[in-house]
């Protein structure tokens, strides 16, 4: 008993009563000394081939003629634009090579088989209505997964199923589709350039709530999957390409992902974003759900949402897929696929931290820097990562460190000459990185972590540690630094006055208000005090123990003699 259902045998004979009689006899013995048969290759001038899943094997020696080519050609069905014919309710598929004459010079005569239970390790995403697109190497088995798609959708969910099948291979040659699609209908295509306007009328007049489609491959065919999916309707399709990133790189069908737009920044907006001014991001939602990448017949990479995957590889980042695939047992594993964060990406177009375009380059640079990793685990959730905890964090992971490691610091509206100041007057090993991508943690103020820019959010979803600070002074960069590197700070009554009179200095060159870092009663005073005999105003805000002094800017001054 096969697995390809009662009538295989029959099919797979029909296949080789097309062949000439000596190559069908080779093929049937030689067959059941090896694994599945996967195709047989017929060219003019040469001895007839048969591969299998576990070799080659030659069937005959000899050489293949016109006659022969002719013999086939004759018992298949008509050869469409695309050159490929098959045989009627069968999934065969017969591609021809033709010479400039345009007469054939060689067949490869591909066996279809319909395999109930290919997508055991997708039926969940199946079933639950996701739009979902499928990639993978020729020959994997896209095209079978998508059949068995059909099926499910419209015998075991009763959904109305239309197949746009270009090619016939997805239901076979004829005019009755293969039982292998379930209860789905099937459109045929006259010729491949018209596939895109048949996915159109097939939403226009018949209805469907899936529609499953194979081998998208041009910019009509994007286009009108996304005016599908638009449309509120279950889109389940192939693609030419093995990976996300074939797809990134690929102008003509990065749609299916969006679309990629270059976005030209203000120098400010470029250096909130610690970026260059040229960066690139995803025109709209995508139109599939859910990228499926075929490794092995049992083994897929499920990219899902795919929106936030594509957000973070145009932003230079990955976040790492679900790896499902099936045990020794039959079972279904699923779990996250750290590998891919050691071995990164090939797509890096205009990453935070600062231009490289693609990742191996990094790694093949020379005296590329070994940067000491300080991010979360790959099984935490990265996603949700917020400030509550991160200094604690990163103090813990400097103590864990080698002594006096140096750690990477991206100051984002942190003044980078107090940074400097800072790290010499305290003899830590600090090193001031230009780009977030860069850096082991990023400093930054308390107004820029509340407004979320873009390398705040960059860092949260990364897991680099932030420290966030209440105002840009030498003394709370020291403090900060001190705690990290669990050095000796100054006398904290020293530090805060220290801090006050540069606050001071600081509201008299800028005329803005400074907020100082919390202190008790006693200092507070003090630091009114002082404030005062600077002829300035402070008052404090906040509750203990975080009550802390505002340096208050002075009020302009009158032109007039009275108010």
């Amino acid at each position: 008993m096969t697995p390809y259902g009662p009538a295989w045998e029959e099919e797979l004979h029909l296949l080789f009563d097309a062949l000439p009689p000596r190559i069908a006899d080779s093929a049937a013995r030689v067959s059941d000394q090896h694994g599945e048969l996967l195709e047989i290759v017929l060219d003019l001038g040469r001895q007839p081939e048969a591969r299998f899943t576990d070799g080659e094997a030659i069937l005959d020696h000899a050489q293949i003629s016109h006659a022969d080519l002719e013999y086939v050609a004759s018992r298949v069905g008509a050869f469409g634009d695309d050159n490929r014919a098959g045989i009627e309710r069968t999934l065969h598929r017969i591609s021809a090579m033709r010479n400039r004459a345009g007469r054939i010079v060689g067949l490869t005569c591909r066996v279809g088989r319909a395999v109930t239970g290919t997508i055991d390790i997708i039926k969940d995403i199946v079933v639950q209505g996701r739009s979902i697109l499928l990639l993978g190497q020729p020959g994997i088995g896209k095209t079978t997964m998508l059949r068995e798609c059909a099926r499910v959708l419209s015998d075991e969910c009763g959904k109305r199923v239309v197949i746009v099948d270009t090619s016939n291979e997805i239901a076979g040659d004829g005019d009755i589709p293969h039982p292998g699609i379930g209860r789905a209908r099937r459109m045929q295509v006259p010729t491949p350039a018209l596939q895109h306007a048949v996915m159109i009328e097939a939403v226009e007049n018949h209805m469907p709530q899936v529609i499953v489609i194979d081998e998208i491959g041009n910019e009509l065919e994007a286009a009108a999957a996304r005016t599908i999916a638009e449309r509120g309707v279950q889109l389940v399709g192939t693609a030419h390409g093995s990976n996300l990133d074939n797809l990134l790189v690929n102008p003509t069908l990065n749609d299916l992902l969006g679309g990629i737009q270059s976005v030209t920044l203000s120098d400010e907006e470029a250096r909130r974003r610690g970026s260059q001014k040229s960066v690139l991001e995803r025109k709209a939602p995508p139109t599939f759900d859910v990228l499926v990448e075929i490794r092995e017949r049992d083994k897929v990479t499920v990219h899902m949402p795919l929106d936030e995957t594509v957000d973070e590889a145009l932003r230079g980042r990955i976040k790492p897929p679900q790896l499902r695939y099936k045990d020794e047992q039959g079972g279904i594993v699923s779990k996250i696929d750290t590998s891919v964060l050691e071995q990164g990406s090939d797509f890096e177009p205009v990453p935070f931290g600062g231009g490289r375009t693609l990742r191996r380059d990094r790694g093949e640079a020379g005296g590329a820097r070994t940067r000491r990793s300080l991010r979360v685990p790959a099984d935490v959730d990265q996603f949700t990562l917020a400030h509550d905890g991160r200094e604690r964090e990163l103090r813990e992971a400097m103590r864990a460190a080698q002594p006096y490691q140096p750690l990477n610091v991206f100051p984002y509206g942190v003044s980078r000459q107090y940074l400097e100041q800072s790290v010499r007057e305290l003899r830590v090993p600090v090193r001031i990185q230009h780009h977030v991508d860069d850096a082991d943690m990023v400093m930054t103020l308390k107004n820029y972590y509340r407004r979320k820019d873009s390398p705040v959010r960059a860092a949260e979803a990364t897991g680099i540690p932030i420290q966030v600070l209440r105002s840009n002074t030498v003394s709370q960069i020291k403090n900060a630094l001190a705690r990290i590197y669990g050095v000796e700070a100054a006398d904290p009554a020293e530090a805060a006055m220290a801090e006050a009179l540069e606050g001071i200095q600081r509201v008299q060159s800028t005329g803005m208000q400074v907020e100082l870092a919390p202190q008790n009663s006693y200092v507070r005073r003090l630091q009114h005090q002082l404030v005062e005999q600077h002829e300035l105003h402070a008052r404090s805000t906040g509750s203990d123990p975080n009550r802390r002094l505002v340096i208050l800017a002075p009020a302009p001054e009158s032109d007039g003699d009275g108010e």
